[in-house]
């Protein structure tokens, strides 16, 4: 009895270990660059190792790209905030309670609207602020022995920070993008499995606008991802391929799946083309929603797309439906509405398929990168 608690208890954290393998392990490169930035500091005897864990913490990102990106951010503001705050102070005498107020709006305002201006640089300010405050808070030394040190502080926290988010359990920002990407296909998946003509009642209804403002969020994390991946290869630190024609083949399935949607929710057309229709709808929903799950699993393990038969079968069977109908003529009495209905229907369904096969020629090349 013990023995099987036990075992169900080691099954579930290894699963919740898979599902939150990239949030544990950047849990663990944060503590590590903590430990290891204070640890130096006080090697070195650095007056302020606050500053080095602090900067270590800032840079150890999700992404090595990420981590590349904000290394570079933060030590451009430090160096550019400590150099402008460390001139001010030099050259304006702020000994009065007046001068020191001056000195500050001086050291705050500029830097503040080039942080506004370039969000890149959004530590400059808080860099100057330092240099001109820190000798009279802490009774330390003058402006320009604060500067070199603070500027020595950071420089040892971006160092020990980078390293750990490139040394110790790296995620490339192309890899969590294909992880990103995988969650827009599940979600996908479920959308287009509900691809139901008829009535939807108000619950259904929500939970699809929850659907779909999760596709949104995951894009634009995919989104993110695929520029920290391509700052990654344009530093030589990744040849992964680049993401982003897959993050645009996501975007228009999501356009596709919506339309469609929205096209057989509407008004129903009349008999007999909506009854002959719905199995051709249904099935395509069906084989649609199963190929983007198994295609989020093929393109996460680097594997080839999965096979498209059925669902090649079901377009296949919905077009030929659509084509007979036109040939029966059964599209000859309807409004002008019902026929601009009918064909928007079937370029949606175009659409969705000629996307659907992009997808699986995305997924391909990501396998065949390896």
């Amino acid at each position: 009895m013990i023995l099987s608690r036990l075992e169900v208890l080691r099954r579930w954290l290894r699963a919740r270990t898979r599902a939150y393998r990239v949030q544990l392990a950047l849990t663990l490169r944060m503590t590590l660059a903590a430990i290891l930035s204070l640890i130096l500091a006080q090697a070195l005897d650095l007056p302020l190792p606050l500053w080095t864990v602090l900067t270590a913490l800032i840079v150890t990102q999700m992404s090595v790209g990420r981590s590349l990106k904000a290394s570079i951010d933060y030590m451009l503001s430090t160096v550019a905030g400590t150099i402008y705050g460390g001139a001010l102070a030099i050259l304006i005498p702020h000994q009065s309670e007046w001068s020191l107020l001056l000195v500050l709006f001086l050291a705050v305002a500029p830097l503040a609207l080039l942080a506004a201006l370039k969000r890149n640089l959004n530590a400059v300010p808080v860099a100057s602020i330092i240099i001109v405050l820190m000798p009279a808070i802490a009774h330390t030394s003058g402006p320009f022995d604060t500067a070199v040190y603070r500027v020595l502080e950071v420089s040892l926290g971006v160092i020990v920070g980078f390293l750990v988010s490139f040394l110790v359990l790296p995620a490339g920002g192309h890899r969590l993008a294909r992880q990103e990407a995988a969650r827009v296909l599940d979600l996908l998946a479920k959308v287009l499995a509900r691809l139901l003509p008829g009535p939807m009642a108000d619950v259904e209804a929500e939970e699809l606008r929850q659907l779909y403002d999760r596709i949104g969020q995951a894009l634009g994390d995919l989104t993110v991802s695929a520029t920290e991946g391509e700052h990654e290869r344009s530093a030589g630190l990744s040849a992964e391929p680049d993401v982003r024609p897959l993050r645009q083949t996501l975007a228009r399935l999501r356009h596709d799946v919506i339309t469609l949607r929205r096209i057989v929710r509407g008004e129903s057309l009349p008999e007999p083309l909506q009854s002959r229709l719905t199995p051709k709808l249904v099935e395509v929903g069906r084989a649609g929603g199963e190929y983007l799950r198994a295609a989020g699993i093929e393109l996460l393990a680097r594997r080839l797309p999965p096979s498209a038969d059925r669902l090649e079968a079901a377009f296949v069977a919905a077009a030929a439906e659509i084509a007979a109908q036109r040939g029966e003529g059964l599209t000859r009495g309807l409004s002008d509405d019902m026929v601009g209905r009918f064909f928007a229907l079937s370029f949606a369904l175009e659409q969705l398929r000629q996307n659907l096969r992009q997808l699986g020629r995305e997924i391909e090349r990501s396998a065949r990168a390896q």
